[in-house]
């Protein structure tokens, strides 16, 4: 089969892209797995939080505001940061970094009641943030991508890519397909699919994340209430769907699988969630993880390599792939159709595979 652009990876990064570049060319996304958006698309905490992550992924989510303001995808979740006595030249840290308005304790209270007074000395929140839709966001992009002429193949993993005069030629599923340009968004997998093509991986690593799903406490209603992190960013809490998610925040280094939690880091990181709570867990209602994959600098990767032509990169977002997807999608069109990104210079090199070189 012949295509213009082969995106190897169905999740979040390669539907967007997929999306994106239909308009320009034939396109064909194959996906390992028997579903779209399996392995850290289907298991993230859906959060739009544009100040969250280091310099270049705030970029970037700024860049995604202006897809995600009127989309219909964002509901209001607002975002708190609790820190005990011990710590407030962090807290401070925080406040500034996330832009966030320090609270007294009742008003962060007010906000989230069982916050507990007797450990939690400060509290800083910001109503900017929001919940994605993710599973909407998966089915517009996948819509598009198919309105546009996409063909999407899913049980099709990779078993040969091979540099050819023209391009390139892949084998998955038995199938042939020969394109000029290979997108990587291959996630957790993204050295190997590398490696199979000839080229250099660059040091993407997975990272375990887990998840606890547990009862909302008893009487109270949980919709409204803010994500909360712990200031050592080793706990995070969320409302999902009349419950919460715990997370212990874990980035545990681990070979691309479908990854699982570990009880016992669950265990720790409720430990630290209860420290700043009064309401005591009780039981888990379910419990997963998902692998976030981050490049050495953490910075996500997006660009042709430089030393195999056609070989483009989109991989290393860690856990930010919905917040900064359509910024990073059209920035793959861009490049890939040679028109000047609206993303300034110093941010492009930020990104391009070139500065591992």
């Amino acid at each position: 089969m012949q295509t213009d652009f082969l995106i190897l990876g169905g999740g979040i990064a390669g539907l967007s892209a997929a999306a994106h570049l239909a308009p320009l060319g034939t396109v064909t996304l194959l996906e390992a797995e028997a579903d779209l958006a399996y392995h850290a698309s289907a298991r993230s905490a859906a959060l739009y939080e544009p100040r969250y992550g280091n310099p270049v992924v705030v970029a970037l989510s700024l860049a995604s505001q202006g897809f995600y303001e009127g989309s219909g995808l964002l509901t209001p979740r607002g975002l708190m940061v609790v820190d005990d006595a011990g710590h407030e030249a962090r807290f401070r840290d925080h406040l500034a970094h996330f832009q966030l308005e320090a609270l007294t304790i009742p008003e962060a209270q007010a906000l989230w009641p069982i916050l507990n007074p007797e450990t939690v000395a400060f509290a800083g929140y910001a109503d900017r943030a929001k919940d994605i839709d993710t599973d909407a966001l998966l089915a517009r992009y996948t819509r598009e991508a198919r309105a546009a002429g996409a063909t999407i193949r899913t049980r099709s993993r990779a078993a040969r890519i091979t540099r050819t005069p023209a391009g390139w030629e892949v084998e998955a599923a038995g199938a042939i397909f020969t394109a000029k340009i290979v997108i990587n968004a291959a996630g957790a997998w993204a050295d190997q699919v590398a490696a199979l093509a000839g080229a250099r991986p660059l040091g993407i690593t997975p990272l375990r994340r887990s998840m606890a799903r547990i009862p909302a406490p008893e009487g109270l209603d949980v919709r409204r209430w803010p994500m909360v992190i712990g200031g050592g960013e080793d706990w995070y809490m969320k409302p999902d769907a009349g419950a919460l998610i715990v997370s212990p925040a874990d980035e545990d280094p681990m070979e691309p699988q479908d990854a699982w939690a570990d009880d016992m880091v669950l265990a720790e990181g409720l430990a630290r969630y209860e420290e700043a709570v009064t309401a005591p867990v009780t039981r888990l209602l379910a419990n997963w993880a998902g692998l976030r994959s981050f490049a050495p600098d953490r910075a996500p990767v997006i660009g042709f390599d430089t030393a195999a032509p056609g070989f483009f990169w989109l991989a290393g977002q860690g856990g930010y792939g919905f917040q900064l997807a359509p910024a990073a999608a059209e920035l793959v069109a861009d490049l890939i159709a040679g028109r000047p990104p609206a993303l300034d210079r110093a941010l492009l090199s930020a990104l391009a595979p070139s500065r591992f070189d």
